[in-house]
């Protein structure tokens, strides 16, 4: 096993795009700086499976959902690339297969709260993907009940537009109904 080459300078699109090929953690680039966090639990994996199966059902044909892809939130030194949990994003785009997405690609971000990610995926992501224009974002919580937070990108901030455990339907920025308690059914 070759170590990773930490970089010492903060890093644009291009060194982003030259580091090797590693899935053993989560990289993210955030303003410049590698971010490095392990891999998710196998709830976490368990539950995004079961909401992007649940998606693939409900989405228009001209969108599909995609699990852990990377976006392109700020390609200017320092760079930021982050990679969500899921992203909802035209099929016209994702029949290209790019290297990576830009966030204007990217109708839905979702994150599932993971250990760890709680400040950063109800604080820090919330704005950056406000902030780079993505229309919806979405907070899938598995602690205790497994809820939904989804957020719709009005006047270039978030507004909570559907809430809760159990069935949560929404009409932004896709019309899909969420079953919550299918994603982890062991708990229920």
């Amino acid at each position: 096993m070759s170590a990773m080459p930490w970089a010492d300078h903060l890093m644009s699109l291009d060194d982003w795009a030259a580091l090797p090929e590693d899935t053993s953690h989560h990289y993210e680039l955030v303003e410049g700086v590698l971010q490095v966090s392990p891999r998710p639990a196998s709830d976490h994996q368990w539950a995004l499976t079961e909401l992007a199966y649940q998606l693939r059902g409900q989405l228009p044909t001209e969108l599909v959902a995609l699990p852990e892809v990377e976006v392109v939130l700020a390609p200017q030194l320092p760079a930021t690339v982050r990679t969500p949990d899921l992203v909802v994003v035209p099929r016209s785009v994702a029949v290209t297969s790019p290297t990576r997405y830009q966030s204007d690609d990217v109708l839905l971000a979702v994150e599932v709260i993971s250990p760890g990610s709680r400040e950063r995926d109800e604080v820090t992501k919330l704005y950056e993907y406000s902030e780079a224009g993505i229309p919806g974002y979405w907070l899938v919580d598995l602690e205790d009940q497994v809820s939904l937070t989804a957020y719709l990108l009005v006047d270039g901030e978030y507004e909570v537009v559907g809430k809760g455990g159990g069935t949560v339907p929404l009409t932004e920025p896709v019309a899909v109904t969420v079953d919550m308690g299918a994603l982890l059914p062991h708990r229920t």
